[in-house]
């Protein structure tokens, strides 16, 4: 259970102190502003403008970044407005002031209620297991990153990603370079998240196996969460006053859960989490084991270390998650500890189809295999224009998906072919991305018209694909010079 610190007034406490002892704290906690020692809330003079104040003093003055280990909101105590800062126990301790360093004058911990000094013996303990490996250390493989989709989806959200963004993030090395996390949320990556289905309750017969990735693990995020909702297929029972439908398993746990999955995975190895759907339950798995000094009790109890907090930040940011451990809180609702299994190197939770209606009664089992291609939500487009010199319709845009396509395209080529050419497994992916929006804007056509479904159907680029391919080439030289 997270403790709470009560302070009166506004943020002229030591917060930076406070901070760091919450930090090193395995359960985190919670500091209210606006309640005096006494727990009489007097509330805060400026509650909007303490709250911007706090965050800043905390992602500044503070050494490891705790960014991504704290939220700051607003909250009630009767009827008066206050501050409620959460904190999380943070993985890379010792955490310290950085204006005095890794000493006892700029590292603290919770002894009952106070904030007490580190004694240097247990600062020089938690240095040396602090953890080293992670994505936010690892220099990436590829340096020729863009991140147009993670600009998209933040100004969907009002805010804009300036030119020093990579660094606010967190995307970037102690050398500048980009880092792991910069990797997973680029708009091309080899990352991907494996969403297979199987014809019974166990891994014999395979009846669809896709993948979604190659590109910013927020769309990744989006599309498997999408693909979900599909499956979730809703079994009705009509009665003499209603109509009750029931799905196959509690929507909102399981998107905190594959959320929970994507964020928390380890990826320093390079293996990414998956989910499986069979006749009887649904399965999620994530690499790696729990964080250290975090417990299994600590674990169901909502405590949270993000792993990745980098990816905990962003995914913060654009609303996929909510407060730090609310989404294990809601998973706990709706399913037992005993879903959940610990294994050397994985966290897999099982999910069992719902069986029984709101009344009692028995739902029947409606479980189809999966067709190969099911919608998905498409990615946020990267978008440039078409040259109007070389398209009479230059209101239309072309996404860099379609300008890849037209690319790989010589002569009459089938569907296997452009996707080998473009290194893309995911059928969905391409036709929804590439294929569908290129045949639209008339850039590519079929050679055979009358049967778009024939197995023998190629595609080639038409005199206005040729136009827009030319006119790149051409526009791409002369960057070059």
């Amino acid at each position: 259970m997270s403790d709470s610190r009560h302070q009166a007034t506004s943020p002229d406490i030591d917060l930076e102190e406070e901070a760091v002892a919450f930090l090193n704290r395995r359960e985190g906690g919670i500091l209210y502003i606006g309640i005096d020692k006494a727990g009489k809330p007097v509330g805060v003079k400026d509650i909007d403008g303490d709250i911007l104040k706090i965050k800043d003093r905390l992602r500044n003055n503070l050494l490891p970044s705790a960014m991504g280990l704290f939220d700051v909101t607003a909250d009630e105590v009767g009827g008066v407005k206050v501050i409620k800062v959460f904190f999380a126990g943070g993985s890379e301790k010792p955490y310290y002031l950085k204006r005095y360093g890794m000493t006892p004058k700029g590292c603290f911990i919770r002894v009952g209620t106070a904030c007490e000094p580190m004694p240097e013996a247990m600062i020089e303990d938690l240095f040396a297991r602090r953890v080293r490996n992670s994505i936010g250390r690892i220099r990436s493989v590829r340096q020729d990153l863009t991140f147009e989709q993670l600009r998209i989806y933040y100004q969907e959200h009002g805010f804009k990603l300036n030119d020093n963004f990579a660094r606010t993030l967190e995307l970037l090395t102690d050398d500048g370079a980009y880092n792991y996390a910069a990797y997973l949320l680029a708009d091309e990556n080899a990352n991907s998240i494996k969403v297979a289905k199987y014809a019974g309750c166990d891994r014999v017969e395979l009846v669809a196996n896709n993948e979604y990735g190659m590109t910013s693990l927020v769309t990744a995020t989006k599309r498997v969460i999408e693909r979900l909702k599909v499956e979730n297929t809703v079994r009705t029972r009509k009665t003499a006053l209603e109509r009750i439908d029931t799905p196959l398993w509690d929507e909102k746990a399981v998107r905190e859960a594959v959320i929970n999955a994507i964020v928390h995975n380890d990826y320093t190895r390079e293996v990414p989490p998956k989910v499986e759907l069979f006749s009887d339950h649904l399965e999620i798995t994530s690499f790696g084991r729990l964080p250290e000094g975090l417990t299994k009790d600590d674990f169901f109890a909502g405590v949270s270390i993000p792993r990745n907090k980098e990816l905990m930040r962003i995914f913060r940011d654009l609303e996929l998650v909510e407060s730090l451990g609310s989404g294990m809180g809601y998973i706990m609702q709706k399913y037992a500890r005993e879903n959940f299994i610990f294994l050397d190197n994985f966290i897999r939770m099982t999910v069992p189809y719902i069986t029984q209606d709101r009344e009692g009664q028995p739902v029947a089992a409606v479980y189809v295999k999966a067709q190969v291609a099911l919608p998905v939500t498409p990615p946020v487009p990267q978008v440039v224009s078409i040259n109007p010199t070389s398209n009479p319709t230059s209101s239309q845009q072309v996404t860099l998906q379609v300008n890849r396509l037209l690319s790989v395209i010589k002569g009459d080529m089938p569907r296997s072919a452009i996707m080998s050419a473009l290194s893309l497994k995911d059928r969905v992916t391409f036709t929804e991305d590439y294929l569908r929006p290129a045949v639209r804007l008339g850039l590519i056509e079929l050679t055979q018209p009358d049967s778009p479904r024939s197995p023998t159907q190629k595609y080639r680029l038409t005199a206005k694909g040729l136009a827009v391919l030319t006119s790149a080439s051409t526009t791409d030289k002369q960057d070059e010079r």
